[in-house]
């Protein structure tokens, strides 16, 4: 039984049918006679004839010669007034048009079937980077598929550290590879040399000890380069998938290539997307941690509006959400007052918390001892391994105000900016007696005392980073404007001097926050 022609050589013998009126039939010869008129066409096999009766008036033959498939012999009759033998040779060209686009359309339609589970692999891939959150999942997932349609029996996933330059292994299928992490450097592994030169290789992998990429004596290994480019810039490789032996010693082609690197395509635009998604959740969980450090430390601080005994005010604004800057007030004995204010070096998360531990300790020993020298003597042998492993240093003043004998005593570590300010708007310096907490060395701190008027003397405290961010380039400016602003303020109620110190505008060539900036004022 005769196959069933192409649907294009159908339709075209039909049109020809209908248009010229023609009775029309195509035959194949027996295998062993010769596609011409001198054929008895009454031997040959139809493949197709016209429905009508064939007419008897002009009749002629011609041969169609399909590409992939034997000749056949075409035969027309019942023409009018057309020449057969013209009206056949047309009709034998349209049919060999028709057969080769039939077998075009069979080899397109081939090559989709052969392509179909590399297409529906590629979907499958999107698919899965859209729906599985957790990165080293969704790779474990695309590796899987990935070896099953190329019938890979191994696979392996590498992704770069840029903070160690070295590529950590994220996925793995099949039997046991390497586990990484491997040096980008490394001259010896297939993988690395991918990562630098940004090329694909097949190749023919050896065993040996060093480089166990390979297992078996000549296995072909394919490593792809995952590259990642930005909407705007360079191209860059962001890490490596290797697929590792094929069944029955098959060779990896370049088509496999292609398509692996059509899908490593896919994977860096994933990868890039996670490294975003993780900056950010990180950038917004340290946002948190550092909001949450910052509203504990400044309860740290005492609540000097609840100071019994005293009228006191105080501001500190760390330069980022936490910082060195510290104050503590202390109800002493027989109505003394104790006043504490510390700068410790630098700012951000090290020096809060060697602040913290300041704070901690200068309220022990400040309870313990009547003699400011003795107080900051401690706090320097209780701090002083910290500041040293750190590198650290803090500048402190403490005092002790005595209201019924009219005096102030105290030490200073290398604080320079304490000042009593005089009901006349006299500013007296409270020079230092020691260098900073951290520097000097053991029972080394004097103290000194100062008349102190009840009632109409202030103290005035603050640290560098206020009058630092006041000046305008010249020297002790910024400091200049924070004891003129309380000059001219000195009889008004502390806490607006203080709300005064911080709404200064900052000086015009100085950086914005550079520093952590604190005032403390009291009057007794």
């Amino acid at each position: 039984m005769a196959e069933p022609l192409p649907s294009p050589v159908e339709s075209t013998l039909h049109d020809f049918e209908s248009a010229f009126g023609i009775w029309v039939r195509l035959c194949r010869p027996g295998l062993e006679a010769d596609a011409s008129s001198e054929v008895d066409l009454a031997q040959c096999e139809i493949v197709y004839e016209s429905d009508s009766a064939p007419g008897g008036r002009g009749a002629a033959t011609a041969t169609v010669t399909p590409r992939d498939g034997p000749p056949l012999i075409l035969e027309v009759s019942g023409l009018e007034g057309v020449s057969p033998e013209a009206l056949s040779g047309v009709l034998a060209s349209a049919l060999d048009r028709a057969f080769e686009a039939a077998r075009e359309v069979r080899f397109f339609t081939f090559e989709l079937s052969e392509r179909y589970e590399e297409i529906n692999l590629l979907y499958s891939i999107s698919e899965t980077l859209g729906s599985i959150l957790g990165l080293d999942e969704a790779a474990a997932v695309i590796l899987q598929e990935v070896c099953d349609v190329l019938g890979a029996r191994r696979g392996s996933l590498w992704t770069h550290s840029p903070e160690r330059n070295e590529l950590d292994l994220t996925a793995s299928v099949g039997q046991d590879g390497m586990e990484g992490p491997l040096s980008v450097d490394d001259p010896d592994t297939l993988t690395a040399t991918v990562f630098r030169e940004g090329r694909s290789v097949i190749a023919t992998r050896k065993s040996s000890g060093e480089d166990a990429e390979g297992d078996a004596e000549g296995e072909s290994f394919l490593s792809v380069p995952i590259r990642y480019t930005p909407p705007a810039g360079e191209s860059r490789t962001v890490g490596v998938v290797n697929l590792i032996g094929r069944g029955e010693g098959e060779r990896f082609s370049a088509a496999d290539q292609k398509l692996l690197s059509a899908i490593a395509s896919q994977i860096g635009a994933a990868l890039e997307n996670n490294r975003l998604i993780q900056e950010s959740l990180s950038k917004e969980r340290m946002a948190k941690e550092m909001e949450l450090a910052h509203d504990l430390q400044m309860k740290l601080l005492p609540d000097l509006a609840r100071f019994d005994g005293a009228e006191a005010a105080g501001q500190v604004s760390p330069a980022e959400q936490v910082g060195g800057d510290f104050y503590q007030l202390f109800k002493l004995a027989d109505g003394k007052v104790g006043v504490m204010l510390g700068d410790v070096s630098s700012h951000g998360f090290p020096s809060a918390l060697i602040m913290t531990l300041a704070m901690s300790a200068a309220g022990i020993y400040a309870r313990e001892h009547d003699s400011p020298a003795r107080v900051l003597s401690e706090l320097d042998k209780a701090l002083r391994d910290e500041l040293e492993t750190t590198e650290m240093f803090i500048t402190a003043f403490y005092c002790v105000v005595d209201p019924a004998s009219g005096t102030l005593t105290y030490s200073n570590a290398g604080h320079p900016h304490a000042f009593t300010v005089r009901p006349d708007g006299q500013m007296d310096r409270l020079s230092a007696t020691d260098p900073p907490v951290g520097f000097a060395v053991p029972d080394s701190y004097e103290q000194r005392q100062v008349a102190w008027e009840t009632g109409a003397d202030l103290l005035l405290l603050f640290t560098d980073g206020l009058s630092d961010t006041l000046s305008s380039g010249d020297d002790n400016d910024g400091e200049d404007r924070v004891l003129e602003t309380v000059r001219t303020c000195r009889g008004c109620a502390v806490g607006d001097i203080v709300d005064e110190l911080f709404a200064l505008e900052l000086g015009v060539d100085s950086p914005i926050h550079a520093d952590d900036r604190t005032a403390l004022l009291l009057r007794l």
